[in-house]
């Protein structure tokens, strides 16, 4: 039998598995294909950029390893994504720094950058069938330094604020050319490495200067402010924390972004789902894989993942979230990084797709608590796997780990050359 015929015999009985619990398999699948996942540009090349300003790195920002075959220039990035959407299901975005500018190897600082310098990328991106999110970014400049929205010094304060409001503007006509609002994420990595006894100071700043730049309002983007639990060289204080985006998000109703690497390891950043739909108006997802602290490790199918896929299937949130990954591991084979990423995401999101949601709410209103608990645990060996070979054989990618040699051989003929 061939391997087509495998997949689509094991399909059928899936499908029966499902009805038998009244899940029906039909409805999981389309609602798996309009998933649409934005992949992080910064996978590519860890977190460089195409600026002539001496980017430093660091400001709470750490690529490691020294994996060869990194994108040196936007033409290597665009060719490493090409390559990555055929191994992946379905219709995705892609997600810019402000650092990526087509800036044409001119010195461009970033309280100068404009909406031009993006045109290459807008074009590309429609040529492709993707549409782009963007971010502001406030780490690796000289200008950089601990502290920038939140920065008493009003001249570097005033700096970051026009670069923020270009970000915006920017994104703004992103989102006019692709006809479809572009997310612009806000996240700095302002704090102190050892105690302060400013937090309230800084924070006061921090409000001021995002009130100052969501002044202006815009009809073709979407603000997200993304918090984290502490910046490399700055653990002891961060001054935008969760509580404070949280509090910010709701009184201004902007989009809070939850990275699933910018929490302590024992939160529960599905748990937050629900909490955070009642307040704010949509929600931005940074899917990573924290492994001790934000190390931004590949997505893999582990708990937490599946479990914050289940929250927002629970809570029919899909046209409230945004699903994007953030992770950059220079460690191993960055194609093979992006693809392993996406795929976990996606069977992810197809597991709670598949939950036998109907039976399991009815057991819990009827306060049989054993009977949910028994289907919670039999539902996670039913065969989702075959469900996922289905579909990626329907949408003619790789099934299983045929992607491999495919990733093996684009290293071979073009990453191992660079």
């Amino acid at each position: 039998m061939s391997k087509e015929n495998m997949v689509l015999q094991a399909f059928e009985i899936a499908k029966e598995r499902y009805a038998a619990l009244g899940v029906d398999v039909n409805a999981a699948l389309n609602h798996l294909q309009q998933l649409s996942i934005s992949l992080h540009c910064w996978q590519t090349d860890d977190v460089v950029g195409f600026e002539t300003l001496g980017n430093q790195g660091g400001s709470g920002i750490q690529a490691t390893g020294n994996y060869p075959g990194r994108a040196r220039n936007m033409q290597e990035v665009k060719a490493d994504i090409e390559e990555v959407i055929t191994h992946i299901a379905g219709k995705h975005r892609f997600n810019l720094h402000a650092i990526y500018g087509d800036f044409g190897g001119k010195t461009v600082d970033r309280d100068q950058i404009l909406p031009e310098h993006f045109t290459g990328w807008m074009e590309w991106a429609k040529e492709k069938g993707l549409k782009i999110d963007f971010n502001s970014s406030s780490f690796g400049h000289p200008k950089s330094g601990d502290l920038t929205l939140a920065n008493p010094d009003k001249s570097i304060r005033d700096f970051w604020i026009e670069h923020t409001k270009r970000c915006r503007a920017i994104s703004d006509a992103i989102g006019k050319y692709q006809d479809d609002p572009c997310i612009m994420n806000l996240w700095i990595h302002d704090g102190s490495k050892d105690l302060t006894v400013n937090r309230y100071k800084y924070r006061q700043i921090l409000e001021k200067s995002l009130d100052e730049i969501f002044a202006a309002e815009y009809k073709h983007m979407k603000d997200c402010i993304e918090s984290k639990l502490f910046g490399i060289a700055l653990e002891s204080y961060t001054v935008g924390s969760h509580d404070f985006y949280l509090g910010y998000g709701a009184k201004r109703q902007k989009i809070v972004t939850l990275d699933t690497g910018h929490f302590h390891l024992t939160e529960s950043v599905a748990d937050k789902i629900s909490s955070l739909l009642l307040f704010t108006p949509e929600i931005m997802l940074h899917v990573s894989r924290p492994v001790r602290w934000d190390s931004d490790h590949v997505v893999t199918l582990n708990e937490d993942t599946i479990e914050l896929a289940r929250e927002i299937v629970r809570a029919d949130a899909l046209n409230r979230v945004h699903v994007g990954l953030d992770f950059f591991d220079a460690s191993i084979n960055r194609i093979g990084a992006y693809v392993v990423g996406v795929r976990a995401t996606q069977k992810a999101f197809l597991q709670a797709f598949l939950e036998p949601l109907a039976a399991l709410r009815r057991y819990e209103d009827n306060g049989q608590y054993f009977e949910r608990l028994a289907l919670l645990e039999e539902a996670k060996s039913l065969p989702w796997a075959a469900v996922w070979d289905y579909f990626c054989l329907k949408n003619e990618v790789e099934v299983g780990a045929d992607f491999i040699p495919a990733v093996q051989k684009y290293e071979r003929d073009v990453t191992s050359k660079r």
